[in-house]
């Protein structure tokens, strides 16, 4: 009893792991073996009972056929023998009898009762007293004895003949008797797998409800609290946490949001404290600034998803948002390698695939040669969200987005094109106005990301290095820059 309580509290563990894969998986495994279980079991007891009355009727058969040869044919051969009608010696009573030993003995080999077992050694013994009359009856035929000794003698023999047809339909008897146990045993068998199918149903039925429900009660409730925490943190509350969920696929993203919070805590702090870096601190603020709406409209979309039951999307968004914020945050460093960047663009767009699954396609595409050359952190992702948002989405029908970065002239080079609405000239050089001036950036409106990703590159490059952009109305807009290999100012 404590061994299978401790089995049921092993399974129940599971469920309570880290991992969403593992208690699906479990479920899974588990639903497979209840429902296999009870038919497989079923069916060996059918071919269990089907062996034992294919036994039974082939005993039945074989005895039947021994009786006859009982009562008939040794009686029929002694009397011609007693008769006169053939010799002794030329008589087929000892093969008869031989023949009957050895269907005995067959008969003993597939019975398993031991009262039949019985009954045919008693026959068996039947037998051997039925050879040594015929025995006697050659030793008189050969000293030449009175017909009626031979006629006596031949009486006894069909008594023991009589004796052993006698115990032949007793045994068939029996054997049917065994068979009547046996069905009633089967029926019983049969009724008590049935009962065990039916509450096995109804268990399943039970157990996925409570499968769905620890899932859905796993991926909800982290979510929703980290839900509240991106509104918090969009309230300007940076000193909110979440605690762990105890959810590996959700683990990874609760801790890198809590660590956002603190970075961008630090970062405020940062601005106080060091008033001469304030150019610096004006652009991280700003980058902070973004965050949170990215933060809010994604875990929106979690939320749907999760409501529509959609795990696996979910997981999808979850593991790609986790990286997102992973490059982000970039141990507090502001440089990273190109496929890191390249990586955090991935993640954005696997983001907002999903939520712009009906009019979003696009490319990445870099040199391998460039895989391992340092750039300033957060470069390409704003110009892709400004691309979405202000190109493709005011655009009607899919819309295609292409990123892509290759070395020229020791330089590293990036473009984000897309085929959305485009800008007409006069709307072209005023963008170009605004993120080349020195205004505030409250007052950008919807420039603001390109403006921020502008002003960081002279900062942290030189003031050469700038954004490029080319536009046509209803055809689309190209951004392009390009940051020296090495020799930049960090």
């Amino acid at each position: 009893m404590k061994h299978q309580i401790s089995m049921v509290d092993k399974i129940f563990s599971v469920f309570k792991s880290r991992s969403i894969k593992e208690r699906i998986k479990l479920s899974y495994v588990i639903i497979i073996l209840l429902m296999i279980t009870p038919p497989v079991i079923t069916i060996f007891s059918f071919v269990v009972q089907m062996v034992r009355y294919d036994l039974i009727i082939t005993n039945v058969s074989k005895t039947n056929r021994l009786n006859q040869t009982v009562k008939m044919d040794i009686s029929n051969e002694v009397w011609d023998i007693v008769a006169g009608n053939k010799k002794f010696e030329e008589g087929r009573q000892y093969d008869i009898i031989d023949g009957i030993n050895e269907s005995l003995d067959d008969i003993m080999r597939t019975t398993e009762e031991r009262e039949n077992r019985q009954m045919l050694e008693v026959a068996g013994r039947a037998v051997d007293t039925l050879k040594r009359n015929v025995d006697r009856l050659g030793s008189q035929m050969a000293n030449h004895a009175p017909v009626s000794a031979n006629e006596e003698m031949l009486d006894e023999i069909r008594g023991v003949s009589a004796l052993i047809s006698d115990i032949l339909q007793d045994f068939i008897v029996r054997v049917i008797e065994s068979a009547t146990i046996t069905n009633e045993h089967h029926k019983r068998i049969t009724f008590v797998l049935t009962v065990i199918q039916i509450f096995t149903v109804v268990f399943v039925a039970i157990f996925a409800v409570f499968t769905q429900r620890s899932v859905t009660a796993s991926i909800n409730d982290p979510i929703k609290r980290l839900d509240d925490l991106s509104k918090r943190i969009a309230e300007g509350d940076f000193t909110v946490r979440v605690k762990l969920p105890q959810v590996s696929e959700l683990d990874g993203l609760t801790d890198n949001l809590n660590i956002m919070a603190v970075k961008i805590q630090e970062l405020i702090a940062e601005n106080v404290r060091e008033q001469q870096n304030l150019q610096k601190s004006e652009m991280k603020a700003l980058q902070a600034q973004i965050t949170p709406h990215f933060l809010y409209n994604t875990f929106d979309t979690i939320v749907w998803l999760a409501e529509e039951k959609k795990n696996d999307q979910v997981i999808d968004i979850t593991r790609a948002f986790s990286s997102f914020f992973r490059i982000s945050l970039n141990k507090g460093k502001d440089y990273l390698t190109v496929s890191e960047e390249f990586e955090h663009v991935k993640s954005y767009l696997t983001i907002q695939k999903i939520r712009y699954r009906d009019i979003l396609d696009y490319e990445i595409e870099y040199e391998p040669e460039m895989a391992s050359c340092q750039i300033l952190k957060l470069v390409l992702q704003p110009l892709v969200e400004n691309a979405l948002y202000h190109g493709i989405k005011n655009k009607r029908g899919r819309g295609f987005l292409s990123v892509k970065g290759w070395r020229e002239n020791n330089r590293l080079c990036f473009s984000v094109q897309d085929n959305g609405i485009g800008m007409t000239e006069e709307k072209l050089a005023n963008i170009n106005q605004q993120i080349n001036g020195s205004a505030d950036p409250e007052d950008l409106n919807n420039v603001y990301g390109l403006y921020n990703v502008n002003k960081r590159l002279e900062l942290y490059y030189d003031a050469s290095t700038k954004l490029e952009i080319t536009s046509r109305y209803q055809e689309g807009t190209t951004v392009y820059f390009s940051v020296p290999e090495v020799g930049f100012n960090v």
